[in-house]
């Protein structure tokens, strides 16, 4: 009783601390969690493959020409996803477990980059970035159960990746937490990490300025890459004008990867009032990058696969609707890439081995 009793009175500070030190030690728990995701969604599509009602993908999506598996019912389709996503939990234990197993590491880490694969080529769609704008204007129930079952499934894999790292860190030595062995990696040293870090940041400026082009000559009156009579059509619309909005929006956030080079993304500038000349907290930029990094590759991997499909009409008058979007995943690449970079310079010691 008494320990509860000070657990409940305990200094804010205390208990912060003891979030920090979990977090810290996310590789001895993160295989775990990753075992739980991908167990808990195979049974899942068990219970679909067994008939349960509410099966999210293929003929049953609520918008199937965006899937994979658009003509594949739940009959087909839930017990192959079943099977995919309890041999991943299988896979997460392993990863997860101390010790040597007869299961070789490299089949372990196959499966894991498998799974993301498939997950991110077949599974999640361009859904996935659209409805994070109905998250910002607060529309939560404008999101369809297919795209938090496609959100629940890239986590899953996600995790999976994640475990196959912290694994692959603990078996040949090197820091779980920061990664570093005793022999620092040249590539990784802040001063490299700046350099190719910074031709990452100028390709991921680049790429989404490309696509706002096509928009923003649509919203001037310019049918750059479609048709006279599809313009028309979005012209009575007004589709022109939210694109090119839109298109606004995701080239502004394109120039805030600049900060991932920029002094203004280690310190926050003199205009910030209340934050002028603090340090900018590394996760505010890496986690923001990634998960806009993951979201456009999702969103190109899509209409690659929809062009070589044959899923979109008059492909070649209307070009400038699909393809710009299909070098998506260059840009996903290289911000992914200059987070990555940013990462490196701004990790400083590590408080697990002391490493810096």
């Amino acid at each position: 009783m008494a320990q509860a009793t000070d657990s409940a009175i305990a200094p804010r500070s205390v208990r912060s601390s003891g979030k920090a030190r979990l977090l810290a030690r996310w590789p001895e728990w993160i295989g775990y969690a990753a075992f739980l995701a991908l167990f808990l969604y195979g049974l899942a599509h068990t219970y679909w493959a067994l008939g349960g009602g509410g099966f999210p993908f293929g003929a049953d999506d609520a918008n199937p020409e965006y899937s994979a598996f658009e003509h594949v019912g739940r009959a087909r389709l839930a017990p192959w996803l079943a099977a995919g996503f309890l041999l991943g939990s299988a896979a997460a234990l392993l990863l997860a477990l101390p010790g040597r197993h007869r299961v070789p590491a490299k089949a372990l880490y196959g499966t894991a980059a498998f799974a993301v694969v498939a997950v991110l080529g077949t599974l999640a769609d361009f859904r996935i970035l659209g409805n994070l704008a109905y998250v910002f204007m607060l529309k939560f129930s404008a999101i369809n159960w297919t795209v938090i079952n496609q959100l629940f499934a890239v986590a899953s894999v996600s995790l999976l990746v994640v475990a196959a790292l912290a694994h692959q860190r603990r078996t040949t030595g090197a820091c779980g937490n920061c990664g570093r062995g005793e022999r620092g990696a040249e590539w990784t040293s802040p001063e490299s990490a700046a350099r190719w870090g910074r031709k990452a940041v100028h390709i991921a400026v680049a790429v989404p300025l490309v696509y706002a082009t096509t928009r923003w000559a649509w919203a001037l009156g310019f049918p750059l890459g479609i048709s006279d009579e599809l313009w028309e059509e979005g012209k009575e619309d007004h589709l022109w004008i939210a694109g090119a909005a839109l298109a606004t929006m995701g080239a502004l956030g394109s120039l805030l990867t600049l900060g991932l080079v920029q002094r203004w993304g280690e310190v926050f500038p003199r205009w910030m009032v209340g934050l002028r000349g603090k340090r900018v907290p590394p996760a505010l930029a890496i986690v923001p990058a990634s998960l806009v990094a993951l979201m456009v590759t999702i969103a190109g991997i899509m209409y690659i696969r929809l062009h070589l499909t044959g899923g979109f009409d008059n492909p070649k008058e209307d070009w400038g609707a699909t393809v710009p979007e299909t070098i998506w995943p260059v840009w996903g690449v290289a911000l992914a890439a200059a987070a990555l970079a940013y990462y490196f310079r701004r990790r400083g010691t590590c408080g697990q081995c002391g490493r810096g």
